[in-house]
């Protein structure tokens, strides 16, 4: 992609998130509310449709589910918003950003289905009392996974910048003698054995198991109301399959928001990126950048912990 397309992207990015704070998050929760309202009753329509035996019950059950998905995700939510910060926080091609966003849209509507099978099947609970478990108990789990990803992308970010700010000469490997005594090695970019800055290279990828399973498990703690409510009443009305495979077409649908989120992120960051002179710049702005997106989430998933959701 050419610079005026990455610097583009940048510009987008901060006229989406000026058009966002400016009351359009407000504008889609009310689009979505209505829009999932609507699915919920074509959703009923089509399980009755399935118990009448009518020919494509099924095939439309698992397109309103996915319409549902991609109703529910594009409205206000974390869990969009926390895999475009993570994409602009770190360095990360597209390709393992949209497979991250996959895996905890799936594992979201994973942990609904575990969710109704156990409190259904092995507790006898009721619709009401498992969507409690839902919207109540579940989430803080979630919000604490959030807050804990967050404070990790700060400390990482902060060791990036005092690497950064000690200059070629200078390690962070944790032998302390002086490098005055004549050893003989020489201090390039890899001559003695290691990197003073991270490369390209070694960031574009997803920074370790830590990221990915606070993730996916702050996306994945907080499952979709429509998905417990469409598995409860399958479950009931004994088309428990058909419940499980609506749930994790509303998984798709809320994958494709979620990817299409992250690819924005990564188009911004890319952008803002490609308008800093230098290589050297560009590596001294992406632990700053970690930093502060970090903190962004971290803050976020106190809040929400404190019971600002």
């Amino acid at each position: 992609m050419s610079r005026a397309a990455l610097i583009a992207g940048a510009v987008f990015g901060l006229a989406a998130a000026a058009v966002w704070a400016a009351g359009g998050a407000t504008a889609a929760e009310a689009w979505t509310r209505a829009a999932a309202r609507a699915a919920q009753a074509a959703l009923a329509g089509a399980i009755r449709a399935m118990r009448a035996g009518e020919p494509g019950a099924m095939a439309g059950l698992l397109a309103i589910a996915f319409a549902y998905g991609l109703a529910h995700a594009a409205g206000p939510g974390h869990g969009k918003m926390l895999i475009g910060a993570y994409a602009a926080a770190r360095r990360v091609r597209l390709a393992p950003m949209a497979g991250l966003a996959l895996a905890a849209s799936l594992a979201q509507a994973t942990v609904a289905v575990v969710l109704v099978l156990a409190g259904a099947a092995l507790f006898d609970l009721t619709r009401a009392e498992l969507g409690r478990i839902a919207d109540v108990a579940l989430p803080p789990f979630g919000h604490a996974a959030i807050a804990a990803l967050g404070l990790w992308l700060v400390w990482r970010g902060v060791r990036g910048l005092r690497r950064a700010s000690a200059g070629p000469g200078r390690h962070d490997h944790g032998h302390d003698h002086d490098h005055g005594h004549g050893h003989g090695h020489d201090h390039g970019d890899h001559a003695c054995g290691h990197a003073h800055a991270p490369t390209p290279e070694q960031v574009a990828a997803v920074a370790g198991w830590r990221d990915a399973a606070l993730l996916v498990g702050a996306v994945a703690l907080r499952p979709c109301s429509g998905a417990v409510f469409l598995l409860v009443v399958c479950w009931q009305f004994g088309m428990l399959a058909a419940g499980i495979a609506g749930a994790y077409a509303m998984g798709l649908g809320t994958a494709t928001v979620a990817v299409g989120a992250a690819a924005l992120a990564v188009w911004a960051r890319e952008g803002a990126f490609a308008a800093l002179p230098g290589a050297a710049r560009v590596r001294t702005a992406l632990p700053a950048v970690e930093a502060v997106a970090g903190l962004a989430i971290a803050a976020t998933g106190l809040w929400l912990l404190s019971g600002g959701a």
